[in-house]
This record gives C-alpha cells, structure tokens and sequence, in this order.
C-alpha cells in the first residue's frame, strides 16, 4: 500500500499559515506597526486605501536591514528575537513570530523598500503570492517601507469573507491606536485615501490619550500609580459621570503589548463598585509592567492574551490602586475626619469676650388695663390695640337664627336616583393595570391581554422614526442653545456617514467639526438628557458595520433609537400613559412583536382563566 501522509509545498504551507495569522487587513496593519517599532523607528506612517484591501504601507526611519536579512525575512521561522526556546520567557519585542512576513508576502503583493544608516545603497524587493519577482539595489532614505497591495488576491474565498470597508477600517483602527498607545516616545500619523485621521507627536501617556480620543478626554482622566516587587502600575481610569454603555475605552498593556484579561477587567469593576450605574462601563488605560519571566505570551496565535503567575497578587494590587486613586481625588465617597477651616474662630476674635444678650422687661404693663402702658424701656414693645374688641356684639342675633333654623323644613332624603348617572359610572372603572412596573392588562372581550411595556414602546418608537426616514417629514424640537458634545475621530467619521439619515429622524447638525458636533434640534421623542446616550449607543450598535443599502442603514437606526428611548422595565406609568400606549400599539402595522422580533404581548381567554381554577 503507498503512503498517503506526504509535506506539502512551501508555498502551501504559507497560505496555510496565513489563515493563523492574517485573519483580515488589521492583521497586516499589526504586525507591521510592531516591526517597525522593534526596529527602534522614533516616526512610523502607516497608509491606507480602501480600509487595506488595496493598500497597507507602513513607512519607518529604523535601523533597516542588510541585503541578506531583508531576504532571509520572508522565509519561514525567520525571527531576529528568538535563539533558543528559554528566549519566549524573557522576550521584550514584539514580533517574535517567525512566519508572520512569510505568510503575509503569501497571499499579497509585497514591495519592501530598506537601508541601513551605515550602508550607501539600499535594497528593493518585490514579491508577488511568495514568489521573488526581482531583488536589486537601490537609493533610499533610512529605514523599511512595505507596502503589501492586493491582499487575498489568490485566495478569493478569503477576500469575499472580509466586512464592509467601515467595518475593516474600524479594525485597523484599533490595532493603530493600541500600538500607538503603548508607544508615546514614537510619532505616529495614519492616512487613509489620502486624508490624514491621526497625527500623534511624541509626548507622554496622558497627552498621548487625549489625542487619539480627542474631545474633553483630559478632564475624565484620574491618575493611578502604584509600585510594587511583582507590578509596577501607572496610567488613568475614566471618572464614573464619564462611564458609558460600551466598552470601546478600555485598554490593558503589559510590557508595552496590548493585552485582553476577563480577570484583570473584572479587577478594575470591582474597584468602581458602587460608583456606575447598571450595565455602565468605565474607561481605563492601564500600564503594567512585570517581570518577562514570570508572564507566558505565547498561549494565543494573536498574541493578546497573556498568562500571569501570580494573577491573584495582581488581582489585589490592582483593585486597592485603583480603588485609593478614587478616592483621593475625591471621586469615591470617602470618611474625612479632618475639621473644616471654615469653622475655626477668626484670628481677630481669638482673645475677644463674648457679648451676651440683655433682656428688659416692663413690669407695670398690664395687658386689660385702660390706660396705655409706660414705657420706661428703650427697647420696642408689642403695640397694644386703639380699641378692645366687644365679645358680646359676636352673640348678638345668634338667638333669633336659631329659632329660624329650628323651623326650617328639609326635603324628602329618600333616593330617588343613583348619585352618578351610568355612563359616569363606566368612566369611573380602569380600563388599564400596571404590573409590578413591568407589565400592562388590559381587559377585552374574550379575556385580557398582557403587555410587555418597554417591548410595545420599541415597537411604536420604532415605527415613527422609520416612517419620518421614509417619508422625509421629521419633526424637530428646536434647543434654546445648540449642544456640544465630543467624539473620537472613527466615531466623527461614522457620524458624518449617518448624517442625512439621522437628520431624516429630525436631528439638526449646526456644524460638525474634527472632534465635535453642534446640534440645535432634536427629535421630539428624545428630551436633552438622552441625546448624548443615544448616540453613543447608536454608534456602538453600527460597529459592526453599516447596511450598504438606505433602508436597511434607516431600519438599523431606527432599531438602535427604539431600543435606547423605550420606556425601560420598572417605570411607573399613569393610567393615561398605559391608555396612550396601548392605542399606540394597535394602531401599529405588526403589534404583535417587538422590532427585534420578540413578541410584545400575549392574550388570556376566559376560558384558560377557568382552566386554572378547575384544579
């Protein structure tokens, strides 16, 4: 019988290993970024065109490589930080991969542009699907420029798995900002199609934040800092009026690497307990610095997980640092039982007596004499009246309306009639019952219906806002004084996307600056308060992309709208809110489920009513 197990061809092998380690163009984008940074680049530009599916370029002023380095990079298991296997325990760099450029030059054209600073020429390869299309010299600035172009171009099935261009730009954005943000002693800028969206100049972890995320970012900032023999910690927690539904600002670095920890996160919630609000999550950007040897990085293909071997002194450091750094600057409630200055004795009165109140008293006063009373005192005194009031002229007639009243008549008291005529009565009985705050029964003909409150109100909000899309006839509320609130530069970006749509739902947008956006009208359904929540929430539900059609992208925000305004479980309503609901309800074209589908209510007939006390 012939063998069947045979290896398979280098260049199969690589696309092979291209599924392990670019899983989308945001892939590419890192590990470039942390080359580039491990050549020791103080400047990094990184292009885009057409969220990388044209174009990823990422252009450094590092140490560069040799003719036979920058050939020997695209080889398999080729590494510069790895000698032996006790290296992955003690690394300080970040791409210790080995195959990741191998894999990369695999499934994309790759033009990679190097020289050294020592060196005169510099060398200019050109790769096509793993194949070396040319190798020569060339004049060149200090530094590597790679430009990957086409990605998955030889793998189509790939191509057609990749998300909208918002989608993957979202992702590339992501990977920049955690490089970026783990390196502020590096100038970052970021261009895609041509227009420049990050443009970070050297400068330390605080400004470094703020200008990635912009807006009034600085004043959400409080400091945490903590030293320690197994941790050294530092960086900022967002303030809890700050905290938001998503948890788009969270960021955990280790050794200058991004890193995702469920366990560390979990450490940072339970120090804000009793500070946020149900479902709240706060910022934080939190930089941990460990011994290499006691952390494993190597146990996930992308390198964001890390293992800890202490997590539970981590765990405890992190919470009480975080926790104290709250509390002292007067963010959590804290005993103080410093006096207050306020309360001290002023200096000038330190060795002045006390002056005591003296009270002077008429004695000859007689209140029924007839005579007006001596005042011998200088103090004021209670006014006597000019002329005492005749008690008797009260009783005077009182005799003769007595003896009228003894003999008046009253009429017949027997009931003749009910004391509220009928139809009086129907309006007095309650149409409608609220149910611990949740639910609404209604009584109809065949028994009662049972309505889910917040699930009835996504279905009528959600209705209205797709109707005024549709039909271009939104009503606006106009703001006495146009409000102000803050984005980061993707959020801006997508906000200026949804522009036309959400001005459809009768947003008015006064201006829309780089990190800003002045609105002076509102939907009449969203009140001033809920403006800044329903956009947050509305821009992290289409993170995940945006419909290419316009009813789709209408029924996406009319979804996310709905389901941020909907009258929340546990709100009490008056008898005429759950009346008005209720019509509302039925007066929509599907009543019966909410616009995720859900339904909104369910009917009791008499007879399942009877059924239940047949027992």
């Amino acid at each position: 019988m012939s063998s069947i197990i045979q290896l398979l061809p280098d260049h199969v092998a690589n696309q092979i290993a291209a599924g392990e380690v670019v899983q989308r163009p945001a892939s590419v984008v890192k590990e470039l970024l942390e080359n580039a940074v491990d050549a020791k680049a103080t400047d990094i530009k990184l292009i885009i065109k057409d969220a990388g599916k044209s174009l990823i370029q990422v252009i450094d002023n590092g140490v560069g490589m040799s003719v036979t380095d920058s050939r020997l990079c695209f080889e398999r298991h080729a590494t510069s930080k790895i000698r032996q296997a006790e290296d992955l325990f003690s690394l300080h760099t970040k791409g210790f991969r080995g195959e990741a450029l191998a894999s990369i030059a695999a499934i994309a054209h790759v033009e990679m542009k190097t020289k050294q600073d020592q060196e005169e020429l510099g060398t200019h390869i050109v790769i096509e699907g793993g194949k070396f299309m040319s190798q020569e010299p060339a004049v060149l600035p200090k530094g590597t420029s790679f430009a990957v172009k086409n990605l998955f171009f030889n793998i189509p099935a790939r191509r057609n798995f990749l998300k909208s261009e918002t989608v993957e730009q979202r992702h590339i954005v992501d990977e920049f900002q955690r490089v970026a943000m783990a390196h502020p002693n590096i100038h970052f800028t970021m261009y895609h199609n041509g227009s420049e969206m990050f443009n970070l100049p050297i400068s330390n972890f605080r400004q470094r934040i703020v200008n990635i995320f912009s807006g009034k970012t600085n004043e959400k900032l409080v400091p945490v800092k903590e030293e320690t023999d197994i941790l050294s910690l530092q960086g900022f927690v967002g303030k809890p009026e700050f905290s938001k539904k998503n948890r788009g600002e969270q960021f955990f670095f280790v050794n200058d690497r991004f890193i995702k920890s469920g366990y560390l996160h979990h450490a940072v919630m339970a120090a804000y307990e009793g500070l946020l609000k149900d479902g709240s999550q706060p910022s934080y950007f939190l930089y941990l610095t460990v011994p290499p040897h006691t952390i494993d990085i190597n146990i996930h293909p992308t390198k964001t997980e890390i293992k800890f071997d202490d997590e539970h002194a981590l765990y405890a450091i992190l919470r009480s640092a975080i926790k104290h750094s709250l509390g002292q600057f007067n963010v959590a409630p804290v005993l103080d039982f410093d006096r207050d200055p306020n309360l001290d004795t002023p200096y000038q009165y330190q060795n002045k007596e006390a002056e005591y109140p003296t009270i002077q008293v008429d004695r000859s006063y007689n209140p029924f004499a007839d005579d007006k009373p001596s005042k011998s005192f200088s103090t004021p005194s209670y006014k006597k009246p000019e002329a005492q009031p005749n008690w008797e002229s009260l009783y005077v007639g009182l005799k003769q309306a007595g003896q009228e009243l003894a003999e008046m008549t009253f009429e017949n008291d027997a009931v003749t009639s009910s004391l509220f005529e009928e139809n009086e009565v129907e309006q007095e009985v309650k149409r409608t019952y609220q149910i611990h705050k949740k639910y609404i029964v209604s009584p109809i003909k065949s028994g009662m219906v049972i309505i889910n409150q917040n699930r009835a109100h996504e279905r009528v909000l959600y209705e209205a806002f797709l109707t005024s899309m549709t039909v271009h006839q939104a009503s606006s509320q106009q703001l006495l004084f146009p409000l102000q609130l803050y984005f980061s530069a993707p959020e801006m970006d997508l906000l200026a996307e949804l522009k036309s749509a959400l001005e459809n739902t009768g947003f008015v947008f006064e201006a829309m600056e780089v990190d800003h956006v002045m609105i002076s009208g509102l939907p009449v359904n969203v009140t001033e308060s809920e403006i800044s929540i329903v956009l947050e929430e509305l821009l992290r539900d289409l993170q995940d992309g945006i419909p290419d059609s316009s009813f789709s992208q209408n029924d996406t925000i009319a979804k996310s709208m709905a389901r941020s305004l909907a009258i929340k479980t546990g709100t009490y309503l008056t008898e005429k809110e759950q009346e008005n609901l209720v019509h509302n309800l039925f007066a929509c074209k599907e009543p019966d489920v909410s616009p995720f589908q859900k339904p909104t209510f369910i009917t009791m007939s008499v007879e399942d009513i009877d059924k239940k006390f047949s027992v």
